[in-house]
This record gives structure tokens, C-alpha cells and sequence, in this order.
């Protein structure tokens, strides 16, 4: 509806396509509390699996349950992998294994590994004892890898070929298994007999060239990943580099997966949040729509640190409780230097992140970057001061007064 006003509430021929994801959750909120059933399997079925995957998220856990018995189930399994683990898990505690390998019968190993981390071990067990001997190699393959490694968000199912082909049975190829590539799909991985990389091969090359040409002479380097790397220093590669995918091998230079930048951006988003949550004091797994007892228990560590913290700070105040009697205006700064202080510390702490978070800082820098902040929060701590002063309610400020407004900013 971009030319027309947005209704402030839903209308009667309301369609969910045309909607944004909040009018979505609206339109499913009328439903759930209609128990509309029937109305609410419609709607699920007109969305993707990642809109469908946000919406359970977007409702408290009692009505998860209601929602997710409506999702169709050829979807349910792609769902399941798109759900972060605080809201997957309720969700398979009372399914059967049977049910977890129908669930999974179409996944790749990635979204199958993804599932499988959630479930029991004698549920795991079952249902990959139903899997294909290739996919079950490769979900055993990703296993192996810690949740900070590369090699857990590599995908391992690889369209590769050999450099001693030519470029016709490259394609013909290609033509007997026309599943194989995607519509994003630009270049293919080059190995040799012993699996080692040996580059890509574009698809324009594939196209334009004589088709009598071995793959071998037309082979473009490639920027690898090991599959050791913290995914983070990937990440940070693959924003450097400008790249799409990377080939991941191991300490030997074999193929052993590529990395994806659909993946890349969920580690980012991942980061992202991490981060934020961290700056709040808040538990990294704590979702927005977890349990009172269980947000109240992540958020009370950090509210007793920082009542620890207040306290001292209390103390150290108390000290000077003969100089506050005295001096008055110091009890009705301390607010003010609290504040600012607060907003300054704030403001070097968002740009600090920010650079750690590109890979910005390090080194000889950091001693850079500290004078820098230093300097910066007493040119502001000076200014403020010198207009504190000029401001008529505030004539109390003298010189001597000044350093209380002007040394903290620079201390943060």
C-alpha cells in the first residue's frame, strides 16, 4: 500500500502479502486469540519459512505451541532450522524421533545439524540412523566442529570439478544434473585427484570459451577459509575482500566445504545482538519473550554489579561529607557530572565496539586511540563547563567548581 494511507487497524479483506512483518503479527495476534485455526494454517501457508520462524518468535511461549501444530508440515523442518534454540526447543520436547526425521527428511546437513543439537541423544540417534549415508557423513562432519570454528557454518555439499576435463564435459555435465546450480550460482570449485583446491572456474568462462579447453587453463585464484578460523575473522575477511561465498579447506589444502555469505550475515546479526545485549547486561540467551523467572535471573547478576558499583561509589562520596556540607553546590553537580559522565562513556564505548567489531583496532593504535578519547572528552568537558557557567540558574559555577565538570568527561 505504498500510495495510501496506512490503516490504523486491520481491515476485512485484509491480505497478509501485502502487508509488513508488524501488520503480519497483528493479523496472526487476531487470529491466535480467535482460535481460528483453520484461518491462522492459511495465512502460515502464504508465508516463507523465515517469516514464519519470526512470527513464532514474536509470541510468548503459550501460543508458540497453539501456532506451530498450524505451520504445514512439508515447511515444518525448514522452520525448525531458521528458530534460534531458546524457541526450538520447547517446540520438539514432546515429538517423537519419527516425527524429527520426517521433519528432516529434505534438509541439507546444515539445517539437519542445526535440529539435531536441540533433541536428546537417544533422539539424535534415531533419527540419523535414518539418514542418507552422504548426509549423515556430513552432519557427523559438522559435529566435529566447535560452535566458534569455521567449519560449523560451512556448508559441505560442494558442486566441485576436476582440472583435467574439458569445458564441454563440464557442461554436459552440468545438463544431466540441472538441480545443481542455483540462480546465484557464478563459479565452480576447481580440485585436483588428491581434493586439493585449485581455484574457480566462472561461468562465463565456461560459456564463452572453446569447449575443447581443459578447466585447467582457465582456473581464477580463490580466497580460502580454513576450517579452523574463528568464524568472526571470516566474517571480517569476507567484508574486506567484498566476497559472495569462499572455498574452506583444511590444514592439508583440502576442500572440505565453502562458506556462504548468507551464513556470514547471520553471524553478523548473531554479533550484533550478542553485543547489544552484553552493553545492557543482559544474558546472550535470553530471548524477548522468555519466561519472567528466567529473565529475572540473567538480569539480577548484573543489577547486583551494579549496585556493588553504586555503592562504592557511595562510599567514596561519604568521605567528603564535611566538603559537601560546606560546599553546597558540589551535592547539586554530582547529578549532572553522573549524566554526562554517563553519556560520554557511552558515546566512546558505541565508537570503541564499532571499530573492534570491523577489526579496526589493534596494536599500536589503541595507545592512539586512548589519547584521542582522552583529548576529545576534555575539549567537551571545558565547553560544557564554560557554558554551566555562563548559564544564569547555574551562577554558582566558579573556577574552583570547574574541574568537577571538566575531569570526569575525559576519565570515562
Amino acid at each position: 500500500m505504498p500510495d495510501q494511507e496506512r490503516p490504523s487497524t486491520l481491515q476485512g479483506d485484509y491480505n497478509p502479502a501485502e502487508y509488513s512483518g508488524e501488520y503480519k503479527l497483528l493479523y496472526l495476534q487476531s487470529l491466535v486469540a480467535d482460535k481460528a485455526y483453520e484461518a491462522i494454517t492459511e495465512f502460515l501457508e502464504k508465508q516463507s519459512k523465515y517469516e514464519i520462524a519470526s512470527l513464532l518468535e514474536s509470541f510468548p511461549s503459550q501460543n508458540r505451541l497453539l501456532i506451530w501444530a498450524q505451520v504445514p508440515e512439508n515447511i515444518k523442518g525448514e522452520v525448525l532450522a531458521e528458530l534460534e534454540f531458546d524457541t526450538r526447543q520447547p517446540l520438539l520436547e514432546n515429538v517423537s524421533s519419527k516425527d524429527i526425521s520426517l521433519f528432516t527428511q529434505d534438509l541439507d546437513a546444515q539445517d539437519i545439524s542445526e535440529i539435531l543439537d536441540t533433541v536428546t541423544e537417544s533422539v539424535r540417534t534415531s533419527v540419523m540412523a535414518t539418514l542418507d549415508e552422504d548426509i549423515r557423513v556430513q552432519v557427523n562432519k559438522l559435529d566435529t566442529y566447535a560452535d566458534w570454528e569455521v567449519g560449523r557454518y560451512m556448508d559441505p555439499d560442494l558442486i566441485q570439478i576436476r582440472d583435467d576435463i574439458t569445458l564441454a564435459e563440464v557442461q554436459n555435465w552440468l545438463r544431466e544434473n540441472d538441480d545443481l546450480l542455483d540462480d546465484e550460482s557464478q563459479e565452480l570449485l576447481v580440485v585436483d585427484q588428491s581434493q586439493q583446491l585449485l581455484g574457480l572456474l566462472s561461468l562465463v568462462d565456461l560459456i564463452k570459451h572453446d569447449q575443447t579447453t581443459l578447466v585447467s587453463e582457465l582456473i581464477d585464484n580463490a580466497i580460502t577459509i580454513n576450517d579452523r578460523l574463528d568464524i568472526q575473522d571470516a566474517a571480517a575477511i569476507f567484508r574486506s575482500e567484498d566476497i559472495r561465498f569462499a572455498p574452506v579447506i583444511n590444514s592439508h589444502g583440502e576442500l572440505v566445504g565453502q562458506l556462504n555469505g548468507e551464513d556470514i550475515m547471520e553471524i553478523i546479526q548473531d554479533d550484533v545482538d550478542s553485543t547489544m545485549k552484553n552493553l545492557a547486561g543482559v544474558s546472550q540467551d535470553e530471548e524477548l519473550f522468555a519466561p519472567i523467572l528466567t529473565s529475572a535471573k540473567s538480569r539480577s547478576i548484573w543489577l547486583g554489579i551494579n549496585l556493588c558499583t553504586a555503592l562504592l561509589a557511595a562510599a567514596v562520596i561519604g568521605q567528603f561529607e564535611a566538603v559537601l556540607a560546606k560546599v553546597v553546590a558540589l551535592a547539586i553537580l554530582m547529578p549532572v557530572v553522573a549524566s554526562m559522565g554517563g553519556i560520554a562513556g557511552s558515546q566512546t564505548l558505541t565508537v570503541v565496539i564499532r571499530g573492534m567489531a570491523m577489526g579496526q583496532i589493534g596494536g599500536s593504535n589503541r595507545l592512539w586511540l586512548l589519547n584521542k578519547e582522552l583529548w576529545v572528552g576534555a575539549i567537551n568537558g571545558i565547553i560544557w563547563a564554560i557554558i554551566m557557567r555562563l548559564l544564569p540558574n547555574y551562577g554558582f559555577m566558579t573556577l574552583k567548581l570547574a574541574p568537577s565538570l571538566v575531569l570526569p568527561l575525559p576519565s570515562i
